[in-house]
């Protein structure tokens, strides 16, 4: 069984993105891994380099700017990536994406127990979302994604690049047959929302112009009143207690509280937030 990492990056160090992180955390178990990057002058193919490490093969890249609707810039050039990928597994991370050390052996042996079997075409990770810090899990973004395919054409990245679909039918796969998809056993830790407040919102500025081009919708106005928005819903995330992956220990240590936050359960626009979304831990 032959597994391929693979992913995508561009202005990873203007937007302060955890990918060396991400790569090195599945390195282990990948027998090589893609990563395309796109062209910019923030350092980031250097710093790809500085991992050091003969799996890693880049593939350099020039986005089409023209190309601003819905976030499909996203999946198109994570499908370049997956497209020089030669494993029997493609194992997909975002560079704000990383998995525990502890999950690994369990990853490999839902590969090796599916690997024969072509009814599967993909492996499920829970999700963790920080938001703001290292210590604030915002628990109504999405719970569930795919991020290991099986590597025979068949499947690709679709919309903007969260999950993907059967090529032949354009059916997501998480919509699909049960029997697409097994569980991986693991954990995917996001930190895509964990930056300074300036670096955060000059990130969501440049995806705001990739999801909707020179129109801004309102629900994404606040990342243009301000050089440094606010953290929306901070006060009522819940608490990380866990651990995180040694690979992120570096990053913590240097790192923060956003602002001292009082238990949840006393505050009422929690209680506001569960009639309207629910309860979701």
């Amino acid at each position: 069984m032959k597994v391929s990492g693979f992913t995508f990056c561009r202005n990873a160090v203007k937007y302060d993105y955890p990918v060396t992180e991400s790569i090195r955390s599945i390195l282990p178990i990948v027998d090589e891994f893609i990563v395309n990057v796109g062209r910019c002058e923030d350092g980031t193919r250097e710093l790809i380099e500085s991992i050091n490490d003969p799996k890693i093969r880049i593939i350099d890249s020039v986005w089409d700017e023209t190309l601003r609707q819905g976030g499909l810039i996203y999946s198109q050039q994570t499908n370049i990536a997956l497209s020089h990928c030669r494993g029997d597994w493609a194992f997909y991370l975002q560079a704000d994406e990383v998995i525990h050390e502890d999950h690994l052996p369990g990853i490999v042996r839902s590969m090796a127990r599916h690997v024969n079997n072509p009814a599967v075409k993909g492996l499920l990770f829970r999700y963790l979302h920080f938001v703001g810090d290292y210590w604030s899990l915002n628990p109504w973004y999405y719970h569930k994604a795919v991020r290991i395919i099986r590597n025979n054409g068949e499947v690709e990245s679709c919309g903007d690049a969260v999950g993907f679909h059967e090529k032949a039918t354009q059916r997501y796969l998480q919509n699909g047959p049960k029997e697409w998809l097994a569980s991986s056993g693991a954990l995917v830790f996001h930190y895509g929302w964990v930056k300074a407040p300036v670096t955060m919102t000059a990130k969501k500025r440049e995806q705001t112009a990739v999801y909707h081009g020179d129109a801004p919708p309102p629900s994404e106005s606040r990342w243009f009143t301000s050089e440094a928005a606010e953290f929306e819903h901070y006060d009522i995330l819940k608490d990380f207690r866990g651990r995180h992956p040694a690979v992120m220990q570096d990053r913590i240590a240097a790192a923060r509280r956003l602002k001292p936050r009082v238990n949840r359960w006393l505050n009422w626009r929690f209680y506001r937030e569960i009639a309207q979304r629910g309860f979701r831990g």
